[in-house]
């Protein structure tokens, strides 16, 4: 019941370029990240979701939306992200929401999101 979003960020060479690859990529659930983390990372967790219910039998698929939320040191390193990630899951998810983008008055860290509607098959 969890949406693929690390698998599909990790066979993009274009995320895994900005974020890294394998135990080592900087895309965490949810919604946090550890303490002193390289930036740019990206956080995502689960805000929605429900199974394809039917009258007969058991669901096969469940839906969810994910916010996913982009953080670094400059806005042009979070909008790199934010678009490298979004390219990989518009091909296996829909994008429904572009979140804002601001900076952190306490850290100075750039920040932007998006919301991802998501079909998983069981």
């Amino acid at each position: 019941m969890t949406p693929p979003i690390v698998q599909a960020c990790l066979a993009s060479p274009a995320v895994t370029a900005l974020l890294g690859a394998g135990a080592d990529m900087r895309l965490y659930s949810f919604g946090e990240a550890p303490d002193a983390v390289a930036k740019p990372y990206a956080v995502w967790q689960l805000v929605n979701g429900s199974p394809e219910n039917y009258l007969a039998g058991r669901p096969d698929a469940d839906g969810f939306t994910l916010q996913v939320d982009v953080y670094g040191t400059t806005g042009t390193a979070v909008r790199q992200v934010r678009d490298a990630i979004r390219d990989v899951i518009e091909l296996r998810a829909n994008v429904t929401r572009w979140g804002g983008e601001g900076r952190d008055p306490t850290t100075k860290n750039y920040r932007t999101s998006f919301d991802v509607d998501w079909i998983v098959q069981r």
